[in-house]
């Protein structure tokens, strides 16, 4: 057990990037237990969630702006989550680029589609760094403050093993119904 935990300790800052390139919300909760646990440094573990979120959304933007064409076999599946994502930025407009940190399912796809677009790309990268800050640290100070409670769930389900597939089963379904009832067709 050691072992693993000094392989947290070592490379886990190192996945939390990687992680935190695409997403990072389940690899920075990771990290928020691990630092409440005293295996990892939250300080640490927010500033990499940090930097490495705002460069992955940084990144989409220009990948999507500067090569459309060759995204577009890629997204012919996702044109509805798409079309949402576009619908949202409209909406809510710079907004979005917080909010999109917080929603699994379009966080990738919105600053794909804000690539597609004229908008600015100094602005978005501007909020893109501010939301990722906010994002990493309410995120972050959440999950350590939330630790004891985290790994009693985490005890309570290692001793009942039917709960977590059942969890996650659960949160897939709400997951595709949101996106579903999302990005339906609407009859005229």
């Amino acid at each position: 057990m050691q072992d693993i935990l000094n392989s947290l300790s070592t490379y886990g800052y190192v996945v939390l990037f990687l992680y935190s390139l695409g997403g990072g919300m389940v690899a920075l909760i990771a990290a928020g237990v691990l630092s409440y646990g005293g295996h990892m440094d939250l300080t640490i573990s927010i500033l990499v969630a940090f930097v490495s979120n705002a460069l992955g959304d940084s990144l989409l933007l220009y990948i999507s702006r500067y090569n459309k064409a060759q995204m577009m076999p890629y997204l012919k599946k996702h044109r509805r989550k798409l079309a949402l994502s576009h619908v949202l930025m409209k909406k809510y407009g710079d907004k979005i680029i917080f909010i999109q940190k917080f929603i699994y399912g379009i966080k990738t796809l919105i600053p794909i589609v804000i690539g597609f677009t004229k908008y600015s790309a100094m602005k978005f990268n501007i909020l893109n760094v501010i939301s990722s800050l906010l994002w990493s640290l309410i995120v972050g100070i959440a999950s350590y403050k939330a630790g004891e409670t985290l790994v009693k769930a985490s005890t309570y389900i290692s001793a009942h093993p039917w709960i977590a597939p059942l969890m996650i089963a659960v949160l897939l379904g709400l997951l595709w119904f949101y996106m579903k009832m999302a990005t339906r067709q609407r009859v005229k």
